[in-house]
């Protein structure tokens, strides 16, 4: 899938203000029930958000800037880093579903929620996008798939074969009450400090469910109401205000920082995941 030569991403950074919908698209990633019991079960406690909160947070946004940012070699670093981890993530014979971390369905679902929810936080922080940019940003963000084990062929053509898939992919979700629980907890920030949810938690909640899609909101059993719909929007216009008027230096300073120490760990030979 080719990029249009005249595309940028760093022109499509949003932002410190999308770090808002990072749970939002952690609920979505975990609405197919085989990815939210293969996180719910894993025995992979370092990749555990609720016992490593920062270093998931780290790793997290370390594999985005690499997938969108890095080099081959970057790429092809991470991808071992996440295959070395991913090996014990597999069905166990009680499970409720099986399911395997190797399999490239599975991860072309949580390669297609991050990027719908890249282009959604592009869009609430930095307006709307022609259908050209669009397009463009649609094929560049195959790299969120074959960064991991997708292979490019089966990234959907375009943005309407992509729909087509996206549709098929939100009929399954489903959560069920441990997966659902889990992620409840994620909200609410239950997994820092208690005197750092002092605040955060009911913004966390309040982002998190505006940004969540409706489909999910309703599987997830979430309330949303007009007042609350008209609040977000509101926030969301100030936000925007905001990141527009910031350089394009500014947004990807955090994103070159990222990217750096990505490339020191491997440098010292230190895990990446």
């Amino acid at each position: 899938m080719r990029t249009d030569r005249s595309f940028d991403m760093r022109d499509h950074i949003p932002g410190p203000a999308g770090m808002l919908g990072a749970a939002a698209n952690v609920i979505m990633q975990l609405g197919w029930r085989e990815v939210g019991y293969g996180v719910l079960e894993s025995t992979v406690d370092s990749g555990n958000v609720m016992i490593h909160p920062w270093k998931r947070l780290r790793t997290t946004i370390s594999y985005l800037v690499v997938a969108l940012f890095g080099s081959e070699a970057d790429r092809a670093a991470y991808r071992q880093a996440v295959n070395r981890s991913h090996t014990a993530v597999r069905s166990r014979p009680d499970s409720p579903v099986k399911y395997n971390a190797f399999d490239p369905e599975l991860q072309l679902w949580v390669a297609a929620c991050l990027y719908v929810g890249f282009r959604d936080m592009r869009l609430a922080f930095l307006g709307p996008m022609t259908d050209a940019e669009a397009d463009a940003l649609y094929a560049y963000c195959s790299r969120l798939g074959t960064s991991l084990q997708v292979p490019s062929d089966q990234w959907p053509a375009d943005r309407a074969a992509f729909d087509a898939y996206w549709a098929e992919g939100v009929a399954r979700v489903k959560y069920d009450d441990p997966v659902r629980d889990h992620l409840l907890a994620l909200v609410d920030l239950e997994m820092i400090p208690r005197f750092m949810r002092w605040g955060n938690r009911s913004l966390n909640r309040f982002a998190t469910v505006g940004f969540l899609p409706p489909e999910f909101r309703e599987a997830m059993g979430l309330t949303w109401t007009d007042s609350q719909q008209r609040r977000f929007d509101r926030m969301v216009r100030v936000l925007r205000f905001g990141s527009r008027l910031l350089p394009r230096w500014v947004r990807m300073l955090p994103v070159r920082l990222q990217l750096a120490e990505v490339r020191f760990r491997v440098r010292r030979g230190w895990r990446l995941t």
